[in-house]
C-alpha cells in the first residue's frame, strides 16, 4: 500500500494527464465507477454526510488501528469526488487521516472548479472521515 503522500502523489499525476476540466470530470466520474457498491442496509441516516447536496453515505471500520471505510453517492461526481478520499485516507491510522495534508485536492484543481456546493460537501466529506 503506498503512503499517504504518493497516494496523493498519485491522484495529481493522473489528473495532470487530463487535458482540460471536461476530462478531468470525466475521470472523476470513472474512478467513482471503481467503488465497490455499498450494500443498501449499510445505507442509514447516521452514515450520511451532513452538508452535502447528494447524498454521500461513509461506513467506518477499525482494524488493527488502522480506519477501513466504505462509501457510496447517489451522484456521479461526488461518487468520484469520496472515491478519491478513500484512496487517500482508508486504511490509515487516525493520526496520519487528522495531520494528512489536503494539498492534492489544490494540486488537482478541485478547490477552484467545483462550484460552491459541491466544494463544501467536498470539506464536509473530509470532516466526516476525520470525526471518526
Amino acid at each position: 500500500m503506498p503512503t499517504l503522500e504518493e497516494a496523493q502523489k498519485e491522484i495529481i499525476a493522473e489528473f495532470s494527464e487530463a487535458a482540460d476540466w471536461e476530462e478531468r470530470y470525466q475521470m472523476l466520474i470513472e474512478i467513482g465507477d471503481e467503488l465497490p457498491v455499498l450494500a443498501p442496509e449499510l445505507k442509514t441516516e447516521d452514515r450520511l454526510v451532513p452538508g452535502c447536496q447528494s447524498r454521500v453515505w461513509v461506513v467506518p471500520e477499525e482494524k488493527e488501528g488502522k480506519l477501513f471505510i466504505q462509501a457510496d453517492s447517489d451522484s456521479a461526481i461526488t461518487k468520484g469526488m469520496i472515491a478519491l478520499l478513500l484512496r487517500v485516507f482508508s486504511g490509515r491510522t487516525k493520526e496520519e487521516i487528522k495531520l494528512a495534508s489536503l494539498e492534492f485536492l489544490k494540486e488537482i484543481g478541485l478547490d477552484k472548479h467545483l462550484s460552491m456546493s459541491r466544494r463544501n460537501g467536498l470539506y464536509s466529506m473530509v470532516n466526516k472521515i476525520r470525526s471518526f
